[in-house]
């Protein structure tokens, strides 16, 4: 039988395991507490405790170690439970799913190219306000996670609406931005709150093919703050990365890498945030299988030629390996 205090701890729990971990972005975090943006990955916006007797007061705990303030609500006969939590300055909190994953944590190709001819290479374009991408999708080397984006992307692939508060198809990725860029590093993106610390209710695995390494630009490589958990956001590079070999998922191959190059030296904000002062778009995502891959689908109009001279304004920024 579940106690108050029992509850109290429980909440306590899930709101200083969630803060910790925040959306990573490679090869460091890419949130803190002191940002200016409302960004966080707290694990409940309001958290009523189960049939919590009527209230006659509420309180506000002191801040505790990891920042947040648990509310507290004493009724007449003496009973407490906590009601709510307060974020700390700088943070929002965030609802999680409140009903499970419709898909249940399972996903496959055969669902994300529903519709779409068999034969072919499955790829993307990427359509930005800058130009646009056209990936070869690795689907042999990285099923799981080219399922995951494809779905997404396709509208297929069901996740948790931050908005809403509701588990929601529609295609994704179009609309958000590359939130992060990094000049000779790589450009960062897919997140719906546009901040980076963007969840999308489910967690995927990693999925590293012996045969890809972080040696090269224009790889399309899933971001995650931890092992095993890649959900929405994914990064280009701009060079190659060997410092991230065996932690980042690489399910494709994008081009132009020029137009990562661009991207990348957009001006921005500079560290920690990285983030660009006028939002680069994602328009939308298409996906089709192609004879020939992106080297038949992609118009010589879309090829850009490599920057010259000095990198255009904007702060680059030296990031250390982990």
């Amino acid at each position: 039988m579940t106690n108050t205090k029992t509850r109290r701890l429980v909440l306590f729990l899930v709101v200083a395991i969630d803060w910790s971990c925040s959306t990573r972005t490679p090869p460091k975090e890419s949130v803190s507490a002191k940002s200016d943006e409302p960004v966080s990955a707290a694990a409940t916006q309001s958290a009523p405790a189960a049939q919590a007797p009527a209230a006659a007061a509420a309180k506000t705990e002191p801040e505790s170690v990891d920042g947040y303030k648990l509310v507290r609500a004493k009724t007449k006969d003496g009973q407490e439970t906590s009601i709510a939590i307060q974020a700390p300055a700088g943070w929002q909190v965030i609802q999680p799913p409140n009903t499970p994953d419709p898909h249940a944590g399972k996903f496959t190709l055969v669902e994300a190219t529903q519709g779409l001819p068999a034969q072919g290479t499955l790829a993307a374009r990427i359509k930005t306000n800058m130009g646009s991408f056209y990936c070869d999708l690795f689907a042999d080397k990285a099923p799981n996670t080219v399922a995951n984006f494809v779905g997404l992307a396709r509208g297929r692939r069901k996740f948790w609406d931050e908005h809403k508060l509701a588990w929601v198809a529609r295609p994704y990725y179009d609309g958000t931005t590359f939130h992060r860029v990094i000049p000779d590093f790589m450009i960062q993106g897919g997140d719906s709150m546009g901040t980076g610390a963007g969840r999308i209710g489910y967690m995927i695995p990693d999925e590293m093919d012996p045969s890809l390494h972080h040696d090269r630009a224009g790889q399309l490589c899933m971001a995650n703050r931890g092992a095993n958990t890649n959900e929405g956001q994914f990064f280009i590079t701009d060079a190659a990365a060997p410092h991230l070999e065996g932690t980042y998922t690489i399910f494709g191959q994008c081009e132009p890498t020029t137009l990562v190059q661009r991207i990348a030296r957009v001006p921005q904000s500079g560290a920690p945030k990285n983030q660009p002062l006028t939002p680069v778009v994602m328009e939308k995502i298409e996906i089709k299988r192609v004879v020939g891959g992106i080297a038949k689908w992609m118009p010589a109009s879309a090829k850009l030629p490599p920057l010259s001279g000095l990198v255009p304004a904007g702060k680059v920024v030296q990031v250390p390996a982990p």
